[in-house]
């Protein structure tokens, strides 16, 4: 596990209230669209990655998805949502873990959804294991749904760096074992006002 990478997320999620950080949604509104045109019936397997605690969970449990996972580098960040969910929290598998070394079983998930993770992989080799995960962890013919900053996006989120995509660029990090489906922007605004340029791919893993 990246031990810089987990301090410093501990530290934001300790600081600060999970709805005063820049990527809160109350309600992750463009990604439960995307996860209803995938399809998925309620007992398929959906993985929310850095999901910590985001209200996609929530919102998901709410629609009858009886088989969820939220992974985050951060413990904080997945107490926090296990405290709002009360006792239904016990209805999720949440797994503290760096998604470029988790070993997730094989062929496990029929969805997989990262909001905001993958813009922070800045090294290739993180890049990397991150898709070789995807490909482990995703059953031949199940979605993938990542998003990303958009080109004209920020550079830097919570004092870090980050790759900036276009939704050719987002797709090309994954290749041709991801079929594209759809591709979209969204313009999110920040707790503070700010307004953020999000692209999103939508992809099916090859069924091979």
């Amino acid at each position: 596990m990246n031990d810089g990478a987990k301090h410093h997320w501990e530290d934001v999620y300790t600081r600060k209230a999970p709805n005063s950080v820049s990527w809160f949604q109350p309600h992750a509104q463009h990604s439960l669209d995307l996860i209803e045109r995938a399809g998925p019936g309620r007992e398929a397997a959906i993985i929310d990655v850095g999901g910590g605690a985001s209200t996609l969970v929530d919102d998901l449990l709410a629609r009858g998805h009886a088989d969820l996972s939220v992974l985050d580098l951060s413990a904080a960040a997945l107490h926090a949502a296990q405290a709002r969910l009360g006792d239904a929290a016990a209805g999720v598998t949440w797994i503290e873990a760096d998604i470029t070394t988790v070993e997730l079983p094989p062929r496990r998930f029929d969805l997989w959804h990262d909001r905001a993770v993958f813009h922070f992989l800045t090294d290739p080799a993180q890049r990397d294991a991150y898709v070789a995960t995807v490909l482990r962890a995703v059953k031949p013919g199940g979605h993938v749904i990542v998003a990303a900053f958009a080109e004209d996006g920020p550079e830097r989120c919570s004092g870090l760096p980050v790759m900036r995509y276009g939704a050719n660029a987002l797709h090309a990090q994954f290749g041709a074992r991801f079929e594209l489906l759809e591709h979209s922007r969204e313009a999110h605004h920040t707790p503070a006002g700010v307004v953020q340029q999000f692209v999103y791919c939508f992809c099916r893993r090859s069924a091979s």
